[in-house]
Parts: structure tokens; C-alpha cells; sequence
């Protein structure tokens, strides 16, 4: 494990990588800040907390492997690993721009910490599937970790390969929901409902849990919970919030996919700096 933050490190650390991401999406000019705000606390418990993993040693065998599914939400995760030394924290101002290894959706040719080039929604869970597969095969005890939008629940895929992952028992795979119930064109409820979601993981043979995902507390137990089941995998769903910490981006969908402007994030570093 590369850290052991305690809780109230941990609510520091989120709304410290908040203003990074937001400052680099802004640098940036493009780029997807409503779920990257959604998910930044899941990730940043997950590489601090829970995760076996070395930026000295990103290659190592033995580490724990994690999948961005949401591919888009990557400046979530680029913060994170940035944060936790696997590149220098100067190429986050070089997001999306051309050259940089931190392209607009995950590629793990070019970007440090990566195991999986992603972006294509509805492929990651199967990706892990097979790492999880591999991993007990190889009886090395790393688990797996795969990020999902509740929006991305719609992908046939997901489902297929959450067949899968219960024929299989593979008790160390874990995946999340960001279940933050919004997506590019509207209220997923409308685009095309997914509940009940609890319901449907579970006829499927996963553990269902759920937790806070905005609570540190919250997410470490549910992550705890998950490495405690045994003979089937877990999916922690984790009730979030679109654009979370900034309020006027909190449940808007308009802020799916746009970078704020130089005033915007003025406006926003204002309330990071106050919460």
C-alpha cells in the first residue's frame, strides 16, 4: 500500500485534487469535469487506502490492478496518480495538449500507473474480468478494481461480462458505480433507467454493497467489505454527486463534458478553499 492516510488527510487530500483537476481541465480548454468531481474521492481512498501499488515499481507483478472504465473521468485519475508520484505533477497543466502523456481518455503507452487504455464505455469490466482470471490463475492474491458510470450500466457489455465475473467466482474483483445519475444527455432515469441497479447486480451473484461516495469513512468500509466476500465477486455502488464541491456544477449535466474558464474556476477555487 503506498500510504495510510488518516480520514481527515483523506477530506484534505479530495478537495486538494479537486482544484487540480479543475485547474488542468481549465489549462486545458476541454475536457469532462462533472464526473471527474464525482469520482475523485472513490480514487483517492482506493490508491491511499486500499490498493497494493508502487509508483517506484509500477510494473510489479504482485501489485493490484485497476480499471478506468469511465475512461473520460481520467483527470480524476491523473491527479491521483500524479499525487502519488507516478509522473510529475507539471505535466497535469499539459492535459489533452498535443506531445502530452496525459491524453483526453486513458492510454497506458504513454501514461505511468496505467494497466488499461480505456474509453470506449462498457469494455472495462470485461478487461477485468480477465485480469482477475489471470490473477488467480498466477495465485499471486492481487485484486482487481474496475470504475464504472451508473450511465455506462446501459452497455449490454457490462452484463455479459458480469456473467462472467459470477460463474467464475472471482472474489477479488471489485467493482464500483459512480452513481451519480447523470450522463451527457440528461437524468439517466430518462435516458434510459437502470433501477432497480442493487437489485439487478445481485440476481447476477455479486455482493452487492453500498456506501457514501463522498463519505471517506463510507468508502473505506464498503472497500473493506468487498475483500471480505468470499466466492463471488463485489460491486460497491456509490451514490455520488455530478460536479460535487463546486455548486454551480453540482447535478447540472451541462457539465458532463465542458471545462470551466478562467473566471469559472476563480469562482470555484473560492468555494474549494472555503468548504
Amino acid at each position: 500500500m503506498f500510504r495510510n492516510l488518516d480520514e481527515g488527510q483523506l477530506r484534505a487530500k479530495t478537495r486538494e485534487l479537486r482544484t487540480k483537476i479543475l485547474k488542468m481541465l481549465c489549462e486545458a480548454g476541454s475536457g469532462h469535469s462533472g464526473g471527474s468531481l464525482s469520482s475523485i474521492d472513490i480514487l483517492t481512498v482506493l490508491y491511499n487506502k486500499v490498493m497494493k501499488h508502487d509508483p517506484k515499481n509500477p510494473k510489479d507483478p504482485g501489485r493490484d490492478r485497476f480499471v478506468l472504465s469511465k475512461g473520460h473521468v481520467c483527470p480524476a485519475l491523473y491527479a491521483v496518480l500524479a499525487d502519488c508520484g507516478y509522473f510529475d505533477e507539471s505535466h497535469l497543466m499539459t492535459l489533452r495538449k498535443y506531445g502530452s502523456i496525459l491524453q483526453g481518455h486513458p492510454y497506458m503507452h504513454k501514461t505511468p500507473g496505467l494497466d488499461v487504455s480505456s474509453g470506449s464505455l462498457g469494455q472495462g469490466l470485461s478487461v477485468a474480468v480477465g485480469m482477475a482470471l489471470g490473477a488467480r490463475m498466477d495465485k499471486g492474491g492481487q485484486r482487481v478494481y474496475c470504475l464504472m458510470g451508473d450511465g455506462e450500466q446501459q452497455e449490454g457489455q457490462i452484463w455479459e461480462a458480469a456473467m462472467a465475473g459470477s460463474h467464475h467466482k472471482l472474489d477479488n474483483l471489485c467493482a464500483i458505480v459512480d452513481q451519480n445519475r447523470l450522463q451527457i444527455d440528461g437524468f439517466v432515469k430518462d435516458v434510459m433507467n437502470i433501477e432497480p441497479l442493487a437489485d439487478k447486480w445481485a440476481s447476477f451473484n455479486w455482493n452487492v454493497i453500498r456506501c457514501d461516495g463522498h463519505d471517506v469513512a463510507s468508502i473505506e468500509k464498503a472497500f473493506a467489505e468487498a475483500a471480505a466476500c468470499k466466492g463471488k465477486p463485489s460491486v460497491i455502488i456509490a451514490d455520488t454527486v455530478k460536479g460535487k464541491g463546486v455548486s454551480f456544477m453540482e447535478n447540472k449535466c451541462n457539465w458532463h463534458g465542458v471545462a470551466p474558464n478562467k473566471e469559472q474556476l476563480a469562482t470555484a477555487m473560492g468555494e474549494l478553499e472555503c468548504d
